[in-house]
C-alpha cells in the first residue's frame, strides 16, 4: 500500500481543487518560504484524524479553510482526499480486497467534520483504526514535520516508547486492553447492582410467604366492609334526600318574591321612559336656543375680524405707498451720480487713445536694437567654446588627479581608523575570557551527573518494590473481595434460613406470640434450637417429637399454671430438667441437649433400613418400635410413613444449618477482617513506596534542573569562549589586510600628486587669451542687459496703458447698463405708486357698514342668551325628575339583587345536596349494588350512627392485618422465578469476569513479548545506522524501568570523539542526525507505506546532507519517501520534484516535474 495522490481543496493557502500526485518513491517538494509546502504535510496529518489544532498551526479547526487574501474571498469548507494504491493487497482487513482505498476529511465553518472512506460515511475511530499497526497516525513515526526532530530526541522515555509502540504494531493491543478493562470495569459495576438486586429479592421472599396467608382474611373481612358500607351509604342517602326537598319549597317562596318585585320595577321603567322623552324634547329645545345663541356671537367676531382686516390693510397701504415715494427718491438721485461719472470717462478715453498708439511705435524699435545685440553675443559664444574646447582637457586632468588626491586621502584616514578599532576590539576580547570558571562549572556538571545517576537508580529499586507491592496489593483486593461475596452470600443464606425457620417456630402466630409476651416467655429457647442429635437422624427425630421442635424449654412449667388456662392452641412446653433415667437409649440416646424429649423417645430404637425394621417387627414387646433415619416408623401392630419428604427441611434440620451457617459466617467474617487488614498494611507499603519514589523522582528532577541549568551555562560559557577565539583570529586578519591596503594607498597617493602638478603646468599658457574673451564678453553683456531694460520698460508701460483703456471700457460699458437699468426701475416705481393711491382709497370705503352690522347683531345676542336662559331652567326641571326615579328603580334593583343572591344561595345548596346524593348513588355503583335492593334488606331500626361503628369495627380488623399484598402467591412465584434467573446471571458475571482477565493477561504477555523484540531490532538498528551516518561513534536505547508494560525508552548517543553523558549536550545538527538514524531504524523494522519529512536537512551541513541523502535513496526502495527541503543536493537525489509558489497572495500551486524527462529534455 503506497500514497497515490493527495487532493486538497480549500484547505490553508490551497484555495483552488489541487491533485498533488506521487508517481515515484523519491518525491521532493520545493519552493520559497511561505509559499505553502509544510501545509501539504498538514493536510495528511489532518485527514489522518489530528483534533488538535495546536498540532495544524492554528488555534481552532476552522482555521484550516482558507480564510481569504487581498484578491480572493473566504471559502466555507475544506477538503482533504488521500488515495492509496493498494493493488498488491497489504491494507489491513476487509479493505485488503480493494485496489484503492480512498480516505477523505471534510470541515465546515461551523466545525463540523465529516470522514469518509471509499467514498462511505464513517467515524474517525474507523480512519485511526484502519492505520492502527501500520506506522501511520497523526502523530505517527512516518510524519516528521518541522521541530519534531528536537522533540523526538528531547521526548521523555515514556513519549519515546510511544514510537516503539507503533513501530511493534501494539497499539492496537493497548487500544484491545483498554477495551477489556472498561468492559471490566462495567461487569464488575453489573455484578455490584445484581448482588444487590439478589439481596434484596431474597429479603422480599421472605415476607411474601407470611402475605400470602393474611390475603385470604382480607378478602373476607373486604366483602363484609362492602357490604356495610353499600347499606351505610343508602341512609346517607336518605338524609340527604329528606333534606332536599325541604330546601325545594324554600326555593319556591324566593321566586315568588323575586317575581313581585320585578313587576314594580317594570312600572317604574315605563314612567322613566316617559320622562326620558320629555327630558329628549327640551334638550333638543335647548339645543337649538344654544345654537342661536352661539350663531349670533359667531357673526359678531367674523364682523369685528374683517373690521380688524380692513383696518389693517388700509394701514399697510398707507406703509407701502410711503416706502415707493422713498424708493422713487432714491432711485432718481443714484441716476443722476452714474450720469456724471459716464461723462467722466468719456473724456479720459479720448485723451488716452493718441498715447498709446505712440508707445507701440518706441516698442518696436527697441525690440529690432535688442536683436542686434543678441546676435553680437551669441557671435562672441562661439569664440568662447572653441577656446574651452582647447583649454578643457587640460583642466580634466587636474580635476581628477585632484579628486582622486582627496580620496586616496579618504581611504588612509578610514583604514587607519579601522586599524584602531580593532586594535581596541582585540584588547577587549582578550580581557573578557574566563577559562578557570568554564573548568570549575565543568567539574560541578560531573558532580551532578553522579548524583542524578544514584537517584535514577534509587528510582528502578523502588519502582520495582512499588511495582511488587502493587502486585501484591491487587491480590489482596481480590481476595478481599472474594471474601466479602462469600460473607454476604452467608448472611444471605443466614437471613433467609433464619427467616423461615422463625416462621416455623410460629413467628406469624399473632396470638402466640401475645401469650408469649403477656408472661415474659419471648426470650426463653426453643427445642430445636437445644437439641444435640447424631448427624442423619434430624428428620427421623422431628417424625417422633413433631411439634415439640417448636416448644419452648422452661425450667420449671408449673409456674405458669394459671396462665396455662389462656393458653393458645398449638402451644408447646418442655423442662429443661434432668429426666431421671439411667442411660438413654435406642432413638433417646441419639439425641442430648433437652433430658424432657428423653421421654418422648422412649422405647424407640434406632435401625438403619426399612429392610431391617420390617425384619425385627415381629420379635417387638408391647410398646416397642423401631425408627429408620428417613423417618419410617415401624412397630409390631402398625406402620407409619413419614408425613413428609425427607428432603423437606424441618425445623431441626433448619435449626442445625442456621448454626452451621452462623459459624461460617462468623468465620468467614474474621478471615475478611484479617484480608482487611493485610490490604490496608499493603495500602501503607504501597503509599510508603510511593512517597520514596516521589521523593527520589523529586532528587532526581532537581539534579536534572541543577544539572540543565549548569549545562545551560557551561554551553554558554563554550560557546562564548569559540566566538571570541573565532572573532579574535578574524580580527587578526583584519588588522593584517588593513596594513597592507595602507601601504598600497599611500604608494597610490604619491602618483595622484604627481600627476596634477603637470596638469597645472599645461593650464598656465590658455590664461591670457583667456582674459581677452572674457573682457569682451563683459561689454556685450553690458550692452544686452541696457537694450532688454529699454525693451522691457517700453513693453511694460504699453501694456499698463492698454489695461487702463480696457477699465475705462469696462466702466464705461457697466455705467450704460446701469442707467438703462434704473430708468426702467423708475418707470415700474411710478406705476407702483399709482396702484397703492387706488388701493387706499378702495380699503377705507367698507369700514363704516361693517360698524352698522356689528352693532345689529350685538343685539340679537342679548335677545337669543334670555331665550337659552329659560330653556336651560326647564331642562334642569325633568332633570331632576328623572334623577328621582331612577333612584327608586336603584332601590328595587338592589331589593331584587338580594332576593337573587339569596334565591342562588338556596339553589347552590340544594344542587350541594343534589351533588351528594349523586355521589352516594355513585358509590352504590361502584360497590356493584342497587338501591332499590338495599333499602329492601334495610332492618326497620337501622340508623346511620351504629352502621358506621360497625364499618369502623370492620376497618380496625382489616387495619390490624397490616398491609396486605392481594398477589402475594403470584409474586412470591414471579419473584422466585427472578431470583433463578438472577442467580444463573450472577455465575455467568463471574466467568465473564474470568474470561476477560485472562484476555488482559494475554494481551499483556504478547504486549511484553512484541515490545522486548521490537526494542530489540530498533536498537541493533540504531546502533548500525549511527555509525554510518556520523562516520563513527556509537548510539543505543535503554529502559527505564522493568516492566515492559511501562517502562519509559531514552536513547544514548556519543558522536565520533565526544563522551558527553547525555544527548542535550549534542549540536542541532547532531541531534537531527541522531533522529534520522532513529527514525529509519523503525522503518528498516516496520516499514509504514509512506515517510514524510517537513526540512529535516536544515540543521545538516552539505557532507550530511549528502549522507542524509543517500540513507533516504537506499530505503526508497522499500518506503516511499515525501520530503520538504531547501537543499539542492537533496533535490537532486529525487526521481520527482514538487514546485510549490504562489503566483496569487496567499493562494498556492503546484508544479510537478520528472527529474528524468527533464535531464534527457535538456540533454536533447
Amino acid at each position: 500500500m503506497r500514497l497515490k495522490s493527495i487532493k486538497l481543496a480549500g484547505f490553508k493557502s490551497f484555495v483552488d481543487p489541487t491533485t498533488v500526485p506521487f508517481p515515484s518513491n523519491m518525491t521532493a517538494v520545493v519552493g520559497p518560504n511561505g509559499c505553502g509546502k509544510s501545509n501539504i504535510i498538514d493536510a495528511v496529518r489532518w485527514v489522518m484524524g489530528e483534533s488538535s489544532a495546536k498540532y495544524l498551526r492554528g488555534e481552532s479547526m476552522t482555521d484550516v479553510i482558507f480564510n481569504g487574501s487581498s484578491a480572493r474571498k473566504p471559502v466555507g469548507q475544506a477538503s482533504i482526499e488521500l488515495v492509496f494504491d493498494n493493488s498488491d493487497g497489504s491494507a489491513p482487513g476487509e479493505f485488503a480486497k480493494f485496489n484503492e482505498i480512498s480516505v477523505r476529511r471534510r470541515v465546515s465553518r461551523e466545525g463540523q467534520s465529516e470522514y469518509f472512506l471509499n467514498g462511505s460515511k464513517c467515524r474517525r475511530r474507523d480512519i485511526t483504526d484502519l492505520f492502527l499497526g501500520t506506522g501511520l497516525g497523526p502523530r505517527s513515526y512516518a510524519i516528521i514535520e518541522q521541530g519534531m526532530i528536537s522533540r523526538l530526541i528531547e521526548a521523555k522515555p515514556e513519549e519515546l516508547r510511544i514510537y516503539i509502540e507503533e513501530a511493534a504494531g501494539i497499539s492496537k493491543y493497548k487500544e484491545r486492553r483498554r477495551e477489556t478493562e472498561n468492559r471490566i470495569r462495567r461487569t464488575q459495576e453489573n455484578l455490584e447492582r445484581l448482588t444487590d438486586l439478589r439481596e434484596e429479592l431474597g429479603r422480599q421472599l421472605q415476607h411474601l410467604e407470611r402475605q400470602a396467608a393474611a390475603a385470604e382474611k382480607f378478602k373476607a373481612y373486604k366483602q363484609e366492609e362492602r357490604q356495610k358500607k353499600a347499606e351505610l351509604t343508602v341512609l346517607r342517602w336518605q338524609s340527604l334526600d329528606n333534606d332536599l326537598q325541604a330546601w325545594r319549597g324554600k326555593i319556591r317562596d324566593t321566586e315568588l318574591e323575586l317575581e313581585k318585585y320585578l313587576t314594580e320595577r317594570v312600572s317604574l321603567e315605563t314612567s322613566l321612559e316617559s320622562l326620558r322623552d320629555n327630558h329628549q324634547e327640551r334638550t333638543e329645545h335647548f339645543n337649538r336656543a344654544q345654537a342661536r345663541y352661539y350663531e349670533a356671537g359667531a357673526d359678531i367676531a367674523r364682523i369685528e375680524q374683517s373690521l380688524e382686516h380692513q383696518r389693517e390693510r388700509s394701514r399697510q397701504m398707507a406703509a407701502e405707498l410711503d416706502q415707493a415715494m422713498a424708493n422713487q427718491r432714491e432711485l432718481a438721485r443714484e441716476l443722476e451720480q452714474d450720469e456724471d461719472k459716464l461723462a467722466g470717462i468719456q473724456e479720459e478715453l479720448d485723451m488716452m487713445e493718441p498715447e498709446q498708439e505712440a508707445l507701440a511705435i518706441r516698442s518696436e524699435e527697441s525690440g529690432e536694437k535688442l536683436q542686434q545685440a543678441e546676435d553680437a553675443m551669441s557671435d562672441w559664444q562661439h569664440q568662447w567654446e572653441d577656446f574651452s574646447a582647447r583649454s578643457s582637457d587640460a583642466r580634466r586632468q587636474a580635476e581628477l588627479a585632484q579628486s582622486r588626491i582627496r580620496s586616496l586621502e579618504d581611504a588612509i584616514e578610514q583604514l587607519l581608523t579601522r586599524q584602531r578599532k580593532l586594535q581596541d576590539e582585540q584588547e577587549l576580547l582578550e580581557g573578557q575570557m574566563d577559562r578557570a570558571e568554564l573548568e570549575e562549572l565543568l567539574d560541578q556538571q560531573e558532580t551532578l551527573e553522579l548524583k542524578r545517576e544514584e537517584a535514577a537508580e534509587r528510582i528502578a529499586a523502588i519502582q520495582d518494590e512499588l511495582y511488587d507491592a502493587r502486585q501484591h496489593q491487587r491480590d489482596a483486593e481480590q481476595a478481599v473481595s472474594e471474601e466479602r461475596q462469600r460473607v454476604q452470600s452467608l448472611r444471605a443464606s443466614l437471613e433467609s434460613q433464619q427467616a423461615l425457620l422463625d416462621e416455623q417456630m410460629g413467628a406469624g402466630d399473632d396470638v402466640l406470640q401475645s401469650w408469649l409476651s403477656r408472661n415474659d416467655l419471648g426470650d426463653m429457647p426453643r427445642v430445636a434450637s437445644q437439641l444435640d442429635i447424631a448427624d442423619g437422624w434430624e428428620f427421623a427425630v422431628e417424625q417422633v417429637i413433631g411439634r415439640f421442635t417448636q416448644g419452648l424449654c422452661l425450667p420449671d412449667i408449673d409456674q405458669l399454671s394459671s396462665a396455662m388456662r389462656e393458653a393458645p392452641r398449638g402451644l408447646a412446653l418442655v423442662e429443661a430438667g434432668a429426666s431421671g433415667n439411667a442411660g438413654p437409649t435406642g432413638l433417646a440416646a441419639k439425641v442430648s441437649g433437652v433430658p424432657g424429649i428423653a421421654s418422648l423417645l422412649h422405647g424407640i430404637d434406632a435401625v438403619e433400613t426399612v429392610s431391617d425394621a420390617m425384619g425385627m417387627r415381629a420379635g417387638l414387646q408391647q410398646g416397642q418400635s423401631l425408627m429408620t433415619p428417613e423417618g419410617v416408623w415401624v412397630s409390631r401392630d402398625w406402620v407409619l410413613m413419614p408425613d413428609s419428604d425427607a428432603g423437606q427441611v424441618g425445623v431441626i434440620e433448619r435449626q442445625k444449618k442456621v448454626t452451621e451457617l452462623a459459624s461460617q459466617l462468623t468465620e468467614a467474617e474474621e478471615a475478611l477482617e484479617a484480608a482487611s487488614e493485610k490490604l490496608d498494611e499493603l495500602h501503607e507499603r504501597a503509599e510508603r513506596s510511593e512517597s520514596a519514589r516521589d521523593e527520589a523522582q523529586a532528587r532526581l528532577s532537581e539534579a536534572d534542573r541543577e544539572l540543565s541549568s549548569l549545562s545551560s551555562r557551561v554551553s554558554g560559557l563554550r560557546a562564548r569562549a569559540e566566538q571570541i577565539d573565532a572573532r579574535l583570529q578574524r580580527i587578526r586578519d583584519d588588522i593584517e589586510d588593513v596594513s597592507e591596503n595602507l601601504e598600497g594607498q599611500k604608494e597610490s597617493l604619491q602618483e595622484a600628486r604627481e600627476e596634477w602638478q603637470l596638469a597645472l603646468a599645461s593650464s598656465e599658457d590658455s590664461d591670457e587669451e583667456k582674459e581677452r574673451l572674457l573682457e569682451q564678453r563683459d561689454s556685450l553683456r553690458e550692452n544686452l542687459d541696457r537694450l532688454r531694460q529699454e525693451a522691457r520698460h517700453d513693453r511694460d508701460h504699453a501694456h499698463q496703458l492698454q489695461l487702463q483703456l480696457q477699465t475705462l471700457h469696462s466702466q464705461r460699458d457697466g455705467l450704460r447698463q446701469t442707467i438703462d437699468r434704473m430708468q426702467l426701475q423708475k418707470e415700474r416705481i411710478d406705476e407702483r405708486l399709482e396702484i397703492l393711491r387706488e388701493s387706499r382709497e378702495s380699503a377705507e370705503e367698507p369700514i363704516e357698514d361693517l360698524q352698522m352690522q356689528l352693532e345689529g347683531l350685538l343685539d340679537r345676542r342679548l335677545a337669543e342668551e334670555e331665550k337659552l336662559g329659560a330653556a336651560r331652567d326647564a331642562l334642569e326641571e325633568i332633570d331632576r325628575e328623572v334623577r328621582e326615579k331612577e333612584q327608586g328603580r336603584s332601590g328595587t334593583d338592589h331589593r331584587i339583587q338580594e332576593v337573587r343572591s339569596r334565591l342562588e344561595q338556596l339553589k347552590m345548596e340544594s344542587q350541594a345536596l343534589e351533588i351528594r346524593s349523586g355521589n352516594h348513588i355513585e358509590q352504590l355503583k361502584e360497590l356493584d349494588v342497587k338501591l332499590q335492593d338495599i333499602l329492601s334488606q334495610l332492618p326497620e331500626g337501622a340508623n346511620e350512627k351504629d352502621w358506621a361503628d360497625e364499618l369502623e369495627r370492620i376497618g380496625n380488623r382489616i387495619q390490624r392485618l397490616g398491609a396486605i399484598n392481594l398477589a402475594a402467591i403470584e409474586e412470591y412465584q414471579v419473584q422466585s422465578e427472578r431470583k433463578t434467573y438472577l442467580d444463573s446471571q450472577h455465575e455467568d458475571l463471574m466467568e465473564a469476569l474470568e474470561t476477560l482477565d485472562n484476555a488482559i493477561r494475554k494481551i499483556d504477555r504478547e504486549t511484553r513479548q512484541r515490545f522486548k523484540e521490537t526494542f530489540d531490532q530498533v536498537n541493533g538498528g540504531l546502533q548500525a545506522l549511527f555509525p554510518k551516518v556520523f562516520g563513527g561513534g556509537n548510539a543505543y536505547l535503554e529502559l527505564t524501568g522493568e516492566d515492559l508494560l511501562e517502562t519509559g525508552v531514552a536513547i544514548m548517543a556519543r558522536p565520533p570523539g565526544k563522551k558527553n553523558s547525555t544527548i542535550h549536550l549534542l549540536s542541532g545538527g547532531e541531534k537531527a542526525l541522531t533522529a534520522i538514524a532513529l527514525v529509519f531504524s523503525i522503518f528498516q523494522l516496520n516499514p509504514a507505506p509512506f515517510c514524510m519529512l517537513d526540512e529535516v536537512d536544515a540543521p545538516l551541513d552539505d557532507a550530511n546532507v549528502g549522507r542524509y541523502a543517500n540513507m533516504v535513496k537506499e530505503m526508497s526502495k522499500q518506503v516511499q519517501f515525501i520530503y520538504i527541503t531547501h537543499n539542492k543536493i537533496a533535490m537532486e537525489m529525487a526521481d520527482q520534484l514538487m514546485g510549490v509558489t504562489m503566483h496569487e497572495p496567499g493562494c498556492s500551486r503546484l508544479v510537478s516535474v520528472d527529474v528524468d524527462e527533464a535531464a534527457a529534455l535538456a540533454e536533447a
